[in-house]
């Protein structure tokens, strides 16, 4: 779900602008969460070249799609978008002639509930959402929402969120002891009145924060596993954790448009992400899990037991799936985002 860095518009492979000839494919997907050598490889390896652009937020994405004349081909939604996306005939189901890999897919991942049996896309990453904390700043357990709807002072003015509704609504609503989708006027009264009466204690919103919490500009924050990892790796003093009043999982799917100018194409580098050993260069780049059998043996070797990857067993039960909302819930959480943001 997830942009860790701005790549504002990025074309690789020697194109700024989009292209719709023969032997081209045009990726649309979240910033920094594609491996420059996927791109060089299926070229080298199919003859088409391939146009990446970033969107910063599933809202991004699907509002631009709408819009039409945009040339994407291939498109990357999280799980609770899905549905809409399905819905407004945005995606196209995979051609099963070309799309030839799906068996690389693991078990847990077919047959599920935004796009049961893979008919519209396949898996690129799955992680979860959580807290960051800076522990050379604060010494306690980082499995704690409060750390960023009720902050102590020493945290308080260095907090960053990411401005991902879905994910920081959801985080919000079962801080307060409800579920995804509920209608519950007092939870959602809750739920407002403590975003609105943390904010003032964020010092931004941002999406492209790796390098700004490694330089210790930010102490803790809303983040993704992967990126948090990516954060360690710059600087050892953070710690991700999982709140144990719930924290969100996801998984972000790749899926051809319906107005796609080079759909063949695009079936083809679908195909080509499933498998193993690209899979695991998903992985390596993003530092997410990718749902891919055998990507495994392909992956760094310290993927394979840092805690932003593997969930500690008393922190697994508090992960929620996400889900669609009813129409209505979303104008709620939607009413409550854009004061928010205001």
């Amino acid at each position: 779900m997830k942009m860790i860095a701005g790549w504002a518009s990025v074309a690789l492979l020697g194109t700024t602008a989009l292209a719709s000839a023969e032997g081209v494919v045009n990726l649309y997907n979240w910033g920094n969460y594609t491996h420059p050598e996927i791109l060089e490889r299926f070229t080298a390896e199919t003859g088409i070249e391939v146009t990446l652009t970033d969107f910063d937020s599933n809202d991004t994405a699907l509002a631009r799609i709408r819009q039409g004349g945009h040339g994407f081909d291939i498109v990357v939604p999280s799980d609770t978008y899905i549905d809409t996306w399905v819905s407004e005939g945005l995606i196209q189901p995979l051609d099963r002639e070309i799309v030839t890999n799906m068996g690389n897919i693991e078990p847990q991942w077919v047959d599920v509930p935004f796009d049961p049996g893979r008919e519209y896309t396949v898996p690129w990453a799955w992680g979860t959402t959580g807290v960051i904390v800076d522990t050379s700043v604060y010494s306690g357990d980082p499995n704690n929402f409060e750390l960023i709807i009720d902050p102590p002072a020493e945290l308080q003015g260095r907090i960053n969120v990411i401005p991902e509704m879905s994910d920081v609504m959801a985080m919000t609503i079962y801080y307060h002891g409800g579920e995804r989708c509920t209608t519950d006027r007092d939870v959602l009264r809750a739920v407002r009145d403590s975003l609105m009466s943390a904010k003032p204690h964020w010092l931004a919103l941002d999406y492209g924060a790796v390098d700004s919490y490694a330089a210790g500009d930010f102490a803790a924050g809303i983040y993704w596993n992967g990126a948090s990892m990516r954060v360690r790796l710059q600087n050892d003093n953070f710690a991700y954790g999982y709140p144990a009043t719930g924290y969100p999982i996801w998984m972000d799917n790749a899926a051809v448009l319906a107005d796609a100018p080079n759909p063949e194409n695009a079936m083809k580098f679908i195909n080509f992400v499933l498998q193993p050993e690209i899979a695991a260069l998903i992985s390596n780049f993003a530092r997410y899990s990718n749902g891919i059998t055998g990507s495994e043996e392909f992956m760094d070797e310290e993927m394979r037991d840092a805690p932003e990857i593997n969930v500690p067993a008393e922190q697994a039960e508090a992960g929620r799936w996400g889900q669609s909302c009813p129409q209505e819930v979303n104008d709620i959480h939607t009413q409550i985002w854009t004061e928010l943001m205001q």
